[in-house]
């Protein structure tokens, strides 16, 4: 028996890294049995068969860490964020909208604010002060120019990390930048829509020389809230979350009681108004969300 890491998985095949070996398996049928289902990012056991051919069968499925549902990855530790800069300008209640999804994972985050050689006019302050005040970490990064590619580096060495953002803001640029034997495919903006072409197709482990792993993932156009309690979101958003300790009930949902200490903040320019704004405009969707889906 060998454990290694599922780091691809496609048409019901699973390529498990062991050690120095990459083996393609099939599962036991027991999983189907049991209600589950081989992940990439799973630490597993396997059985070979044929250890020239590098074939074998998935036996066990380690215990998980973490469970992403879109992409279906486990074992995340963190989150890197990418939004560009311009080309296209950052939406930010996507942004928060993402943020909102990796901090009810439980994932540590990272913002990247991606095509930095186009910053001109010093937007990267402006876009990123609210997310630096929130304690999010942030970085300004360039895959033709270098500028952020060390930094953000040594914050995925010896971790898994899982690359999420709308398309065509430049993750696989920046992966390619980070560990040029990667060469993954890119996409051009299109200039009609101002949106990448998507990319990357499936979810898949890429090792790092350094050590650690990261996933490419698909680019996103829309993002599922519906696991998310609409009461619970405000303890998704840390800087909300820092701010209703002080309000007059403890039920507060900081939309119209009073007595809310959250949007006085936001009356007094303490807390972004955005993303006050943004916590609103997830909060109605969520809820709508629900209805609809009750409706079925």
């Amino acid at each position: 028996m060998k454990q290694g890491i599922i780091i691809k998985g496609i048409g019901g095949f699973y390529y498990v890294k062991s050690d120095e070996d990459v083996y393609e398996c099939r599962a036991r049928g027991k999983f189907k049995n049991i209600n589950v289902t081989p992940l990439v990012g799973d630490y597993v056991d396997i059985s070979v068969l044929d250890d020239l051919k590098k074939i074998g069968v998935v036996e066990e499925v380690h215990p998980r860490k973490t469970e992403l549902l879109r992409p279906s990855v486990s074992n995340v530790d963190q989150a890197i964020i990418v939004f560009s800069i311009k080309d296209p300008m950052p939406n930010m209640m996507l942004l928060d909208k993402m943020l909102v999804l990796a901090e009810n994972s439980g994932l540590e985050i990272v913002i990247c604010f991606n095509k930095g050689d186009l910053d001109s006019a010093y937007d990267y302050e402006a876009v990123s002060h609210d997310y630096r005040k929130a304690g999010y970490t942030t970085l300004k990064t360039c895959a033709i120019t270098g500028e952020g590619v060390a930094a953000l580096s040594s914050i995925l060495k010896s971790r898994i990390s899982v690359f999420s953002g709308p398309s065509g803001v430049g993750k696989s640029s920046l992966l390619n930048a980070i560990e040029a034997g990667f060469t993954l495919k890119t996409g051009a903006v299109s200039e009609k829509i101002k949106r990448g072409k998507h990319t990357t197709r499936h979810s898949e482990l890429m090792e790092l020389k350094q050590g650690g792993w990261v996933v490419d993932t698909p680019g996103f156009t829309s993002l599922s809230m519906l696991e998310i309690d609409p009461d619970e979101l405000w303890e998704l958003f840390p800087d909300i979350r820092e701010r209703a300790e002080d309000c007059r009930f403890d039920n507060c949902l900081h939309l119209d009681e009073p007595g809310c200490a959250v949007k006085e903040a936001v009356f007094s320019k303490e807390l972004s108004p955005q993303r006050y704004e943004s916590y609103v405009y997830l909060y109605k969707e969520i809820v709508d969300q629900r209805r609809k889906f009750r409706k079925w």
